[in-house]
């Protein structure tokens, strides 16, 4: 249980020390994850019922070498490859708008020095530090958000067209 306070308190003042746009990188970086973790969730369960579905439909069909059966094959791949690319865009989205943030940090941290400069000079490092803070914490936050996000974007992208390609194969013509 002191474990856990102390990690509280640490994060607790991870964010209070990047300032305000730490809050929302953290916001992000949780509904990106939240996606991941669905889509790979899917992956695990619903993908393969979904593939099973659309194996039966096509074994199900007397015929499978003609113009209509090759477009009806062609519309359920690219069913499966809908339902696998659900949500894929919003988290490539969410990788690319974490370093944003970040960046936003960064700006308004060096306003803040800035603000401090022009109020007590340039003499106090002391008072500089706070928005030096601010200016660095947040940038970092947006990057290894960015970078833990676009590790699974990629994998789940290699996902879908190795899955696409299976598929396809799978609903070979007669």
């Amino acid at each position: 249980m002191a474990g856990l306070r102390e990690t509280i308190t640490i994060v607790r003042d991870f964010v209070e020390t990047g300032g305000p746009i730490v809050p929302w990188i953290i916001v992000v970086t949780f509904v990106m994850w939240a996606m991941i973790i669905e889509r790979y969730w899917y992956l695990r369960t619903g993908h393969r019922q979904a593939v099973a579905e659309a194996l039966a439909l096509w074994q199900a069909r007397p015929e499978r070498s003609s113009w209509h059966a090759h477009q009806v094959r062609a519309l359920l791949v690219s069913r499966i490859v809908a339902q696998l690319s659900t949500s894929v865009s919003l988290i490539r989205t969410c990788v690319a708008i974490c370093p944003l943030l970040g960046l936003l940090g960064t700006v308004t941290g060096m306003v803040e020095v800035f603000d401090v400069m022009a109020a007590a000079g340039t003499g106090n490092p002391r008072a500089m530090a706070s928005g030096v803070q601010y200016a660095t914490i947040p940038t970092m936050a947006g990057m290894v958000a960015a970078l833990s996000g676009l590790v699974f974007s990629i994998q789940l992208d290699r996902r879908t067209r190795s899955e696409r390609d299976r598929v396809a194969d799978l609903l070979t013509p007669a």
